[in-house]
């Protein structure tokens, strides 16, 4: 069966902060240094190994893949890095107190923003701290300016079928760190969740979430490793 494990980076210093990151690069915090740390003992405790691996262009996913593969033994693996595995692009909300954002604009349009399947948050103001448009890693990238969970699958998911699943299908055991959107669109997709509970599901930081597959890529398990 092929082997598919996915992992949500270990915390982040704006996790720990409290404000909406999206695409704006952060690095991990110690907290999350351990946990991708962990994460990576873990996999070798239980016997998991890899022969590809996926992941954003962004520090702290590409950080936790690293760490986790060096407790593995395996930071020689090869990677693939992609900008459509990034997190959502929380537009006008990027770097703003989650708290505070409430306060401003009410908990039921914040949660609107956060948590409904197709409503982006609001664009950014122009002259944005935040703009990634002079950024050298998304040259050529149609950077978006704001995005819904919605519009995070419809890049996802493009990106799985057409760089991942010919892997899997060619047998590759395959890692992918990547953040809580990006992984949501795989998990809505492998495991058929709806789009009313999606946006609900939280995934937690440096915790590897195992994929059973038959051959067709079916999912006949999903797992958090530290729960088997």
């Amino acid at each position: 069966m092929p082997t598919l494990v996915l992992i949500r980076h270990g915390q982040s210093a704006w996790n720990l902060e409290n404000r909406f990151t999206g695409w704006w690069d952060v690095d991990l915090t110690d907290q999350g240094v351990r946990e991708a740390t962990e994460a990576g003992e873990l996999m070798r405790d239980k016997g998991l190994d890899f022969d590809l691996t996926f992941t954003s262009f962004q520090t702290r996913a590409i950080k936790t893949l690293n760490l986790a593969l060096e407790a593995m033994g395996r930071l020689w693996l090869p990677t693939v890095k992609d900008w459509r595995l990034n997190e959502r692009h929380y537009g006008g909300l990027t770097g703003l107190d989650k708290a505070e954002t409430a306060a401003r604009h009410g908990d039921e349009q914040v949660h609107l923003w956060r948590r409904s399947f197709d409503i982006p948050p609001p664009l950014p103001e122009e002259g944005s701290p935040w703009d990634l448009a002079k950024d050298l890693r998304y040259k050529g990238v149609p950077i978006p300016q704001t995005e819904s969970l919605k519009d995070t699958i419809d890049r996802v998911l493009p990106y799985w079928e057409s760089a991942i699943v010919p892997e899997l299908k060619a047998g590759k055991r395959v890692l992918i760190s990547a953040h809580g959107n990006s992984l949501r669109a795989l998990v809505k997709h492998l495991s058929g969740i709806s789009e009313a509970d999606i946006a609900s599901l939280e995934i937690p930081t440096g915790k590897p979430i195992v994929y059973e597959l038959d051959d067709a890529l079916n999912a006949t398990d999903r797992y958090y490793l530290h729960e088997r």
